[in-house]
């Protein structure tokens, strides 16, 4: 998130006219405009994400177009983020989904935006596949499409002319957020087509709805900064679709603060995210301030064509992601989706005829196979090697794996309670094993990791599970630490991972692993720095990364076959909720999406 600096700034006639060619398209003609007025539900602008605070980066566009156009703004979220951290608190599941809501109505309304409609689809661990997040989303009995349903009905029930959403494209970012942008897309279409969900047409007497606009959110775009950033013509160098630009530097009339700012102090009402963390001031100067960045996916009901270009040998993540491009009629999206994955690295975990005794030390001989050095993969780079560095080793002993992780770290992170914290070990000091038996996985729900602590309120160390196969106690996991104190100089960790925990028998040949150190040098529960043997963006999720493991003489024993993957899928539920329940009298919109009866 960029960090903005408030400044007095008078509106020049240019900017006002970038941002009334900006939102102009946004605007219904006058006479659709009053009689959407009359209707409680309608809103000029629906964002679609995935989670509470999906949004939130884009809160100063959406005041901004509500105060100078007096365009409204609905947001759709579905999910609660059930699935996610809790920085305050030991909340998960469907409690801290009740508080996500509570914290994303309050932090919106700062912009201006009143209802918020939740879908109440299962929001699980962190995931990089879209497939996997869909799957969860429309388990049975439902049906494939339910959310995609949900979704239609909800823009038909709102009629926005501009529908606002996250980036579809599959690398490096959260699977909920591009399974958000795959069925705002989606939408967008069908929601025009009267054969399309028929029943919603038929019996409860929505009407086809086409909207004019669809945005996509742009995070990663590079454009200019300043107030002059809204007027620049701009194209997206991947997909080479035009990209539009709010600057935030602007001033409310209403208060005047920046957009910015206002914005900022929205970011930090949702403080289980660990937001609440962020500087209350914004700092960056205005001419260094860059635009909210949004690519132009669709424009007069229609997508918007660029040059398409292939790419061959496509891993199965991007040949499933080529393919939705093509049945949305929008290829071009596609266009460099796989990045230049580096090769991986290597290693081999040789065989060791005593068993390492597992205590935090690196006994004589336990661990004759090479150092593996980490280094950063994402976060604050290190301010050298007392800051934070790292190194793995790996043997093994008959049908067990056994990882010793040495850490050097200058300031100790957030101690957390063993018994309720464990598996958030990325909010503090911790290390993180994953492994995937056969080297084929497309996600993390076919493989093993381990999240470890090495200290806790207890004194000791723990670990669980996390983002994999079967996600909570690492049952069979045995895990020792040593911690340097007076001063807190780093400390080592060493694990015992029986292969047989593994969702599949291993293959001694192709064995991937990542090895990953979470530094936080700080004791509000978030993280500062991130180091892996496998150091390639989405280290701990991307399974294409990992690097290769070889086990010299292993067998794997006979009557190991996959096991399925557990997800955590409870949801918060709207009926459950005083607001939204409250929210469905006022619009008339049913709970979660659901049918109008």
């Amino acid at each position: 998130m960029s960090a903005h600096r408030p400044r007095s700034f008078h509106p020049t006639l240019l900017v006002a006219a970038v941002t009334a060619l900006l939102v102009g398209s946004v605007v219904a003609p006058a006479s659709a405009t009053a009689a959407q007025g009359r209707d409680p539900a309608h809103t000029d602008v629906l964002f679609v994400g995935a989670h509470p605070d999906d949004e939130f980066q884009s809160l100063a566009t959406f005041g901004q177009w509500k105060e100078r156009r007096g365009i409204s703004a609905g947001v759709v979220t579905i999910t609660r983020g059930e699935g996610g951290g809790n920085a305050v608190g030991t909340e998960e599941g469907p409690p801290l989904g009740m508080i996500r809501e509570k914290e994303e109505r309050s932090a919106v309304a700062l912009a201006g935006v009143r209802n918020v409609f939740y879908l109440d689809k299962p929001d699980f661990w962190y995931t990089l596949s879209a497939p996997l997040t869909g799957t969860a989303w429309n388990r049975p009995p439902q049906r494939g499409d339910d959310t995609l349903e949900r979704l239609v009905r909800i823009i038909r029930a709102t009629t926005p002319r501009t529908v606002v959403t996250m980036d579809p494209r599959p690398f490096g970012q959260h699977g909920g957020h591009q399974q958000a942008g795959r069925l705002a897309a989606d939408a967008f279409r069908l929601a025009a087509d009267p054969k399309a969900f028929p029943r919603q047409i038929a019996v409860e007497k929505y009407k086809p709805w086409k909207p004019d606009r669809l945005l996509a959110q742009n995070w990663g775009f590079d454009g200019p900064a300043g107030r002059q950033c809204a007027a620049r013509p701009a194209k997206d160098p991947r997909t080479g679709l035009p990209v539009v630009g709010v600057w935030p530097g602007a001033r409310s009339r209403a208060n005047g603060r920046t957009w910015a700012q206002i914005e900022r102090d929205a970011a930090r009402r949702y403080v289980t995210q660990g937001f609440g963390s962020l500087p209350a001031k914004v700092t960056t100067p205005p001419d260094q301030m860059p635009c909210e960045w949004f690519t132009v996916l669709a424009r007069g009901g229609k997508p918007v064509p660029a040059p398409v270009r292939g790419q061959g040998q496509l891993r199965s993540v991007y040949a499933e992601f080529r393919d939705w491009t093509r049945k949305a009629g929008m290829p071009w999206l596609a266009n460099d989706a796989q990045p230049a994955y580096p090769a991986r690295p290597s290693t081999a975990a040789p065989e060791v005829a005593k068993a390492p005794v597992v205590d935090g030390v690196a006994g004589p001989g336990e661990y004759p196979g090479p150092e593996l050095r980490l280094s950063h993969w994402e976060g604050k780079r290190c301010d050298g090697p007392a800051d934070c560095s790292a190194t793995a080793r790996i043997a093994r002993h008959r049908d067990d794996l056994y990882v010793l992780v040495e850490v050097t770290d200058d300031r100790q992170g957030a101690v957390l309670d063993a018994r309720n914290d464990c598996k958030r070990h990325w909010r503090t000091d911790s290390v993180e094993i994953a492994l995937d038996p056969r080297g084929r996985s497309d996600d993390t729900s076919t493989t093993f990791k381990a999240g470890i602590l090495p200290y806790t309120s207890r004194g000791g160390p723990c670990v669980a599970r996390d983002a994999d196969n079967h996600q909570g106690p690492a049952r069979g996991v045995t895990v020792a630490s040593t911690v340097t104190s007076r001063p807190y100089t780093g400390y080592t960790v060493e694990a015992k991972i029986p292969l047989a925990l593994l969702p599949a028998a291993v293959d001694p040949e192709r064995l991937t692993a990542n090895v990953m150190v979470y530094d936080s040098d700080s004791p509000d529960k978030t993280g500062k720095s991130r180091l892996a043997w496998a150091p390639y963006t989405g280290a701990q999720a991307d399974p294409y990364v990992w690097g290769t493991v070889r086990l010299p003489g292993y067998v794997p024993p006979s009557g190991r076959p996959p096991r399925s993957a557990t997800l955590p899928l409870d949801a918060a539920r709207s009926a459950d909720s005083r607001a939204s329940v409250e929210q469905s009298r006022r619009t008339g919109v049913p709970l979660a999406g659901g049918p109008r009866a």
